[in-house]
Formats: structure tokens, C-alpha cells, sequence
């Protein structure tokens, strides 16, 4: 039965991290990748940034296998067994292993209708797949007003596509985004050409020539070539509930990224843990997060005992807008906004009880330490208490 010392389920960003966690304290280790992905751990977001904007594909690859990594490309790992500590594969291949990681990210929502005639945008796969339709289609449909629906929008129609961006909320970036900057946004879109149908979701699709007709919950039919959706992921915590491993919204684990399980570890997307920052518990799905919460179990895995301590920041990119944000951004806090020029540079706070949750640097760069030092601050401030508090000089 092959063994590894290092077992790791995913192959995506966390789990690359972690392999250069486990290379900066084992250097001789064995460490193996299972992947569904028929590709090599790569970066995510340029998917619906860089690429985009002309960076070449050769820029995405995190070049894993410089680590002495045995990667297993297009398997899925079916079952844990936390007694024999082993892994059995979709090919029936049994793994034995010292430490496990569990990096196995999240599934994306899908609709009750349409299948795979709609790409549901998350992998390099989904990628290709939609940069080969733009060679020869010119009407795009994009559901989803979060990160995802909004930046693949905005790409699509940097790149001169038609484009029309439907979600049921009344604004894009609705849930975390003050309503006030969100209104905003779904001018700034159909400024840029989208059109932008707020307060609708699909609800059928039908083949029309060499496309499509998605009809809307309000009788609205949009026709389109191709039909692109971003409406989510659900963590993927079916193998650690299998191995009866203790889940909640993900996978919990303790400060220093273990499971129940002393032997296992979970990190990146599906993982659940406590920020002492916020003093919650937290899953967070950005890359920030991914990198260095997978060093931090490889190292963990590897014989050391850190505690995860890291708030993680996550950006985007929207069109010529950009941001950088850290913490809690929920458009349900109070928020304090500080315009340098409004919705085009400043700062927004996010609050509760006097305490700084969350901050949002829109156009505003090199803040990010900033940001983290000013939410652990235990306050209490007043809105007055932040204005010029951020950016501070250089």
C-alpha cells in the first residue's frame, strides 16, 4: 500500500501552500496531492483578472512539483479511515499516510435547470472553456451580482462582449458593500456597456439556434450565446463528515489548523476557525486566506505548533475600479464612509458596538497592516474617530 508522510486532498492554492510549509521544516518528507483537477496547483484569481487583461497563462502555475510533490491528477479521494489512517481513491487505490490535510475547497452552486450548458465559473477548466466561447460568440449572459459575477462581467465586456449581468438583490456587491457605493456600481456597469437586470434570478433555459434564451423568475427572456454563473460555493466537507470529524459551516478546527482528529488537518476554503481579531468564528474563501493558512498546516503537519492568528484581506478588480478590504464586510454594520472622491478613492469602516469590524480600501492601496492594526484596536470609536484615519502617511 503506497504511504506518504504528507497526505494532501485538494490541489488548489492551499494545498500548494502547504507543501512549501512542509519543505521549510521537513525536507525529505514524502508528500503526495489528490486532485480532481486534470491541472497542476495555479493561481485563481487571474481566472477573472489577469487573464483577462492580456497576462500570458505560463504566469498561473505555482510550479508544486519543484517540492518533490507526487502529484495525482483527475482522482478524487472517496474515503478517510481515521483508525488505519489511509485514503482510498475513485480507482479503489488505498494511500496511507502520517498527516493528512484536508484542502478540499468548495462545490459551486448550481441551478435546478440548464446542466452543463451553463458554466459555472470557478476552474482553470471553466476558464478555457469560456476564453474558446468568446472566439466566436458575442452575447453573454452572467448570473450573480457577488465576486465572481461581477468581475467575470466586467472582463467579458473589457473584452468587447455584450453582456448582461442578472441577481436577485438590488445591487451588485449588495451584501457587502454600503447601498449607497452598490447603486453605485450598477451605474458604473451600464456606463460601461452591461446591462444590468438587479432584483432577478433565472428560471429556465432553452436552446435558440446556436444559443440560448434564459428566461428570469419575472417573465423577462434574455438571449444570449453562453451563459455564465457565479452564485457561490458550498464547502466541500463530505469526506470529513464521512470520517466523523467534527463540521459546521466547514470544517472546524482548533487554532493550530488540526481537526478531532489529531493526525488531520483542514485549510483554505473549507476550513472553520476562530479569528481573534473578530473574536468569531470565520471561513473565509479568498486567496490571502488560501496561501497562508496552508503554509501554516504544512508547517503544523511538519512538526511545529503555531497558532493561526492571520486576518486574512481579499481585492478585486472592476473594470478601473480596484479595492483591498480586511475583516468583517457586511452591509447589515454601520458604515463609515471616507471619500477622497466619492465611490472613486477613499475608506469605509465597518462597525459594531463601537469596535472597527471591517474595512474596505477602495482605490486605496498599501493599507492593508494599517487596517488590521486599527480593527484590533479595542475602541470604542465614534464615525467622527475615523475620518482621516485611514490612509496614513506613508
Amino acid at each position: 500500500m503506497p504511504h506518504y508522510t504528507y497526505l494532501i486532498v485538494g490541489g488548489g492554492m492551499t494545498a500548494d501552500a502547504a507543501t512549501t510549509g512542509i519543505r521549510e521544516i521537513d525536507s525529505t518528507g514524502t508528500i503526495g496531492i489528490f486532485s480532481q483537477e486534470p491541472d497542476p496547483p495555479y493561481n485563481r484569481p487571474p481566472l477573472t483578472k489577469g487573464l483577462w487583461k492580456g497576462d500570458q497563462l505560463d504566469s498561473i502555475w505555482r510550479r508544486t512539483q519543484d517540492r518533490k510533490v507526487e502529484l495525482h491528477l483527475g482522482r478524487r479521494i472517496e474515503s478517510i479511515d481515521v483508525v488505519r489512517k489511509s485514503v482510498t481513491d475513485d480507482q479503489k487505490t488505498a494511500y496511507t499516510f502520517d498527516k493528512l490535510l484536508l484542502a478540499t475547497g468548495g462545490t459551486p452552486r448550481r441551478l435546478p435547470f440548464g446542466g452543463d450548458q451553463i458554466i459555472y465559473y470557478r476552474t482553470l477548466g471553466d476558464y478555457r472553456r469560456l476564453r474558446e466561447l468568446t472566439q466566436s460568440s458575442q452575447r453573454f449572459a452572467v448570473m450573480g451580482g457577488g465576486f465572481i459575477g461581477s468581475e467575470i462581467a466586467a472582463a467579458l465586456a473589457m473584452n468587447q462582449k455584450e453582456v448582461t449581468l442578472l441577481f436577485p438583490g438590488p445591487s451588485i456587491g449588495g451584501r457587502i458593500y454600503p447601498p449607497d457605493l452598490s447603486q453605485f456600481l450598477n451605474d458604473y456597469y451600464r456606463q460601461k456597456g452591461v446591462a444590468v437586470l438587479a432584483g432577478e434570478t433565472g428560471s429556465g433555459l432553452e436552446p435558440r439556434g446556436k444559443g440560448f434564451m434564459l428566461r428570469t423568475q419575472s417573465g423577462r427572456e434574455i438571449m444570449a450565446d453562453c451563459i455564465v454563473a457565479g452564485l457561490g460555493i458550498q464547502p466541500d466537507i463530505k469526506l470529513a463528515q464521512l470520517a466523523g470529524l467534527t463540521v459546521a459551516d466547514g470544517i472546524v478546527v482548533n487554532k493550530y489548523l488540526c481537526t478531532t482528529h489529531a493526525d488531520i488537518f483542514a485549510a483554505g476554503d473549507v476550513a472553520e476557525f476562530q479569528s481573534p481579531a473578530l473574536g468569531k468564528r470565520l471561513r473565509v474563501e479568498h486567496e490571502d486566506n488560501a496561501n497562508t493558512m496552508g503554509r501554516l498546516a504544512g508547517r503544523n503537519m511538519a512538526g511545529n505548533a503555531e497558532p493561526y492568528t492571520h486576518l486574512p484581506f481579499f481585492y478585486s478588480d472592476l473594470f478601473d475600479l480596484g479595492y483591498e478590504a480586511v475583516g468583517e464586510l457586511d452591509s447589515r454594520l454601520q458604515t463609515v464612509a471616507d471619500w477622497k472622491q466619492p465611490y472613486r478613492e477613499g475608506v469605509v469602516y465597518y462597525m459594531r458596538d463601537g469596535r472597527v469590524r471591517g474595512i474596505l480600501l477602495w482605490n486605496v492601496w498599501g493599507q492593508v497592516d494599517a487596517a488590521r492594526q486599527l480593527i484590533a484596536e479595542p475602541g470604542p470609536f465614534k464615525p467622527e474617530d475615523l475620518k482621516g484615519r485611514l490612509p496614513r502617511p506613508a
